[in-house]
């Protein structure tokens, strides 16, 4: 076990738990915020384990997953609607600090595997993880103004 496996291990312990127990307890909005920040949980992980075993697929796997998670937020809030109208979900504190955690995998694995095409696809994969979460979590928190039915 590496130094990678290892931080693999404690994110997915600490956010995977914390997710996990999100989704399956408590009210449709604790369970929509935390179906948002899955992906923010298992992304970085995924990332980590590419690393720690030399597997580049793992991050192919990690972008898709950065791509959809977002999206499957987003249409479970026009789904559940009409629950989220009467209590809107709020995590910002949550949102940040897992964009946070992203930003610093992100970081340490472009630093590790130097300039090249690996590095690229590396900020793509950040930069929808970050940014489809954030705008996953402001459109469950009620949306943008100006735009109809947000």
């Amino acid at each position: 076990m590496n130094g990678w496996i290892l931080a693999a291990t404690v994110e997915l312990g600490g956010g995977g738990a914390a997710a996990l127990w999100g989704v399956t307890t408590g009210p449709v909005t604790r369970r929509v915020i935390a179906q948002n920040l899955t992906t923010s949980a298992v992304c970085p992980a995924l990332l980590l384990l590419s690393q720690g075993y030399g597997r580049p697929s793992y991050v192919d796997l990690a972008l898709l997953l950065a791509l959809l998670g977002p999206v499957g937020t987003l249409v479970f809030a026009r789904l559940l609607s009409d629950d989220l109208e009467r209590e809107r979900p709020s995590a910002w504190g949550l949102t940040w600090t897992a964009a946070g955690l992203g930003a610093v995998v992100v970081v340490a694995l472009c630093v590790a595997t130097g300039p090249g095409r690996a590095t690229v696809k590396l900020l793509v994969t950040g930069a929808l993880l970050i940014g489809g979460n954030l705008i996953a979590a402001r459109a469950l928190s009620g949306g943008f103004q100006g735009v109809r039915g947000g």
